[in-house]
């Protein structure tokens, strides 16, 4: 597979941070970080604590990723099979996990 192109990468964050900004008031922050052809996504609570959410792997282009979901217990990903969907709702899949939903 090829390397993650630049813009793509600038663009996946930038996505994963305004919909987080919009969807999940309870990450002060998303970090995403890239290795070969991997993006690791971690939430960032208002105290500084950093979560692991899902691992990204690119697919050949901008709108087609592979996604798994961080397993605390094995601090491990486990892969995931997405046959439709955007990396947003992968994104709001892990955080109804890691996250939780937002109070009424």
């Amino acid at each position: 597979m090829p390397a993650i192109p630049e813009s793509t990468k600038i663009s996946l964050a930038q996505r994963l941070r305004e919909h987080a900004k919009q969807n999940w008031s309870q990450l002060a922050a998303v970090h995403v970080r890239y290795h070969g052809q991997f993006a690791y996504v971690t939430g960032e609570l208002a105290d500084g604590d950093q979560m692991p959410l899902m691992r990204l792997r690119y697919g050949g282009s901008a709108h087609r990723w592979g996604a798994a979901i961080y397993v605390a217990s094995t601090n491990s990903y486990e892969n995931q099979i997405w046959l439709s969907g955007s990396t947003e709702e992968a994104f709001d899949f892990v955080c109804h996990i890691h996250v939780g939903p937002i109070a009424p």
